[in-house]
């Protein structure tokens, strides 16, 4: 197994942990630890890419874990952040639903023998659900910064969800 996938399945492992230490108190200072693993995992995400580009080791199971892998983290923290109040579910659900949208897109295309590479509007939307995340880990609390960082992400994760579908459309017919 090479080092990027390797940094994927550590991304993977990181999940659960910061679930951990986002929702229970049993240790002092969980909320900076679980603030601390959100941005190591996201880390992995960017340096994972970087790696198997530069030294030439994409692989199969790095172009499929690597999107599960994400989806997974940011879906983890927006169920906590929803859990806590401190994002609206209905947040949530939207950017959970372009999530899966998309996840089967990449399936439809990979039974096709096709990879779908992310857009610049999915990878400006990585990057800002980042700082919307890391923005209300930090404050913990439903403040007008956290909503506002929420609500550019959502605009994000709608407008790189409808490009994602309009471009990829030909994977969402029956055959």
């Amino acid at each position: 197994m090479n080092t990027p996938n390797k940094l994927t399945l550590l991304r993977v492992i990181m999940i659960p942990l910061f679930i951990v230490f986002f929702l229970y108190d049993f240790v002092p200072y969980s909320n900076v630890i679980a603030i601390v693993l959100f941005a190591a995992a996201f880390f992995t995400d960017w340096l994972d890419g970087r790696l198997a580009r530069k030294n030439n080791q994409v692989t199969n199971f790095g172009k499929i874990m690597d999107p599960l892998a994400d989806k997974v983290l940011v879906s983890a923290a927006m169920v906590c952040l929803t859990w806590t109040k401190i994002v609206n579910p209905w947040i949530t659900i939207v950017i959970l639903a372009r999530e899966f949208t998309v996840s089967g897109i990449r399936i439809a295309a990979a039974a096709e023998g096709n990879v779908v590479a992310a857009s610049i509007w999915g990878k400006l939307k990585t990057s800002w659900q980042f700082i919307a995340i890391t923005t209300a880990l930090i404050f913990m609390q439903k403040v007008l910064i956290v909503d506002i960082c929420m609500w550019i992400n959502l605009i994000l994760t709608l407008f790189s969800g409808v490009d994602y579908v309009v471009k990829n459309k030909k994977y969402l017919s029956y055959k």
